[in-house]
């Protein structure tokens, strides 16, 4: 059913390294107490780390997390969105799923692959967007290094939220928060997007920043550097209303990809 709300929770916490069943326990914990979210938001790789070893960890569409988000989704009554690393006929992806309560699934496979950490090395190359609905809410995911390319993020008036996951690290925190905020802006759209915090066996340190956008580019929501889950109720009557009397989606160019 079509709905003026969205409440979103954003799950920002310290990835066990390839250890799935650790993750799903953290997740749960934080969990605990939460009740009456629509979208719960992941970050990349939840249940893995940002790993180059798929021939490791990488599991198929019947593998434990994605199992673990169907329960999770059913019994919570909530969807639950988030990428993993996947194998299928060979190949790896770093696909994200959208997981709804009644077993439903939607999937997006990364395009922008991080060569400079060479990802593109390990996984295959996504080649389309997706845009679903939750409750009427058109919905756009993009996963990380995808947020640098504005025009893969492009809005053709599409969507109504851009979906982030990310493993961002700390040494370019401030490129995370300054891309975030132009894409709200000029994308005239909500954005929630989810990071991870703690250290990971490669060196990497990552501080969080997991937040909440409007389409003006104002902050609603942020969990900092610490771990725990940020909700918020979105309203679409606030972004029609807003994109009414700024219709600069009207005037982009006419290009596409």
């Amino acid at each position: 059913m079509a709905s003026t709300s969205l409440t979103v929770g954003l799950v920002q916490f310290d990835i066990a390294w390839e250890n799935p069943m650790e993750n799903m326990l953290r997740i749960e914990h934080l969990l605990e107490d939460q009740t009456s979210i629509d979208l719960l938001i992941l970050p990349e790789m939840w249940s893995t780390g940002f790993t180059m070893q798929p021939e490791k960890v990488a599991e198929d569409a019947d593998g434990p997390a994605l199992q673990w988000m169907l329960q999770q989704a059913a019994n919570r009554n909530i969807c639950i969105s988030g990428s993993i690393s996947l194998a299928k006929h060979g190949r790896y992806f770093n696909r994200w799923y959208c997981v709804y309560p009644d077993g439903h699934t939607e999937h997006y496979d990364k395009k922008h692959l991080f060569s400079y950490g060479k990802e593109n090395e390990h996984y295959t190359s996504g080649n389309k967007t997706i845009v679903f609905e939750i409750k009427g809410w058109r919905i756009m995911p993009v996963i990380c290094y995808d947020l640098r390319f504005p025009a893969w993020c492009r809005n053709k008036e599409a969507y109504d939220l851009l979906v982030v996951a990310a493993n961002w690290p700390d040494t370019r925190i401030h490129h995370w928060d300054a891309l975030l905020k132009a894409r709200a802006i000029e994308n005239q759209t909500y954005v929630a997007a989810v990071n991870r915090i703690g250290k990971d066996p490669t060196g990497l340190t990552y501080i969080g920043h997991s937040q909440v956008l409007d389409m003006n580019g104002k902050e609603l929501a942020s969990l900092g550097d610490q771990s725990g889950i940020a909700k918020l109720t979105l309203d679409k009557d606030i972004l029609t209303t807003y994109r009414t009397q700024y219709p600069f989606l009207n005037d982009m160019d006419a290009y596409s990809l």
